[in-house]
């Protein structure tokens, strides 16, 4: 019962940052639907590998902060199809892309285990 708790909180959790990442990628104009679906299933699927994660060799805001990493990867080389503004360029949309997931996870494990206090199994 523990691991399905872990899974929602983190998936849900990973909706509500998509959602986040949404409202400030849209803040510099409209976007696209694919590009809308593509942020919010990103952050979703950061958030679920989480929930799923028991890797407990390192501490949970490592793997927050790994797994935020990895799964930030395809959102960020998708990225680098998106025409540059002056706001951004290719390569700092590829680098804030993957910070931003890094937080995400971050954020994600953080509510998952302290707040709900799920934390991953050994």
């Amino acid at each position: 019962m523990k691991k399905a708790k872990r899974i929602i909180v983190a998936t849900l959790s990973g909706v509500l940052f998509g959602f986040v990442c949404f409202g400030i990628a849209s803040s510099s104009g409209k976007l696209a639907w694919p590009v809308v679906f593509q942020l919010i299933t990103s952050r979703t699927v950061i958030g679920f590998a989480i929930g799923i994660s028991c890797i407990s060799v390192v501490h949970w805001s490592i793997n927050g902060v790994i797994m935020g990493m990895i799964f930030s990867f395809p959102l960020a080389f998708s990225g680098l199809m998106a025409p540059e503004t002056l706001q951004f360029s290719k390569a700092s949309m590829f680098i804030w892309t993957i910070i931003l997931g890094m937080i995400y996870g971050l954020l994600i494990e953080v509510i998952t285990s302290v707040v709900f206090k799920a934390k991953a199994e050994d």
